[in-house]
């Protein structure tokens, strides 16, 4: 068996990734962070709206139409109740 470093296979990827691999990883690694926290802060900001949303659908799916009624309603009702509170915030923080 060849030794890798003078292996065929190396010098393709060699030639293919260019001597910059490392940095190319590293590129890499950043995109991935950042993907990262930004499904974070996507389940942060919009976790309780999309479980009460599938709770809506599922009740509905099963024919409780009044469970599902009901829990739309709880949901429009925390949303409204959630944006007053991030306007207050907001409002609060621009004077």
């Amino acid at each position: 068996m060849k030794s890798w470093s003078r292996s065929r296979t190396k010098k393709v990827l060699c030639r293919l990734l260019g001597d910059r691999a490392g940095g190319v990883m590293m590129e890499y690694v950043i995109l991935a962070v950042l993907i990262a926290a930004a499904v974070v802060v996507a389940v942060a900001m919009f976790g309780k709206t999309l479980v009460g949303m599938f709770d809506v659908a599922a009740k509905g799916a099963t024919a409780d139409h009044s469970g599902a009624k009901s829990a739309q309603t709880a949901t429009r009702t925390e949303q409204t109740t959630k944006s007053q509170q991030a306007k207050q915030y907001h409002d609060g923080m621009h004077k």
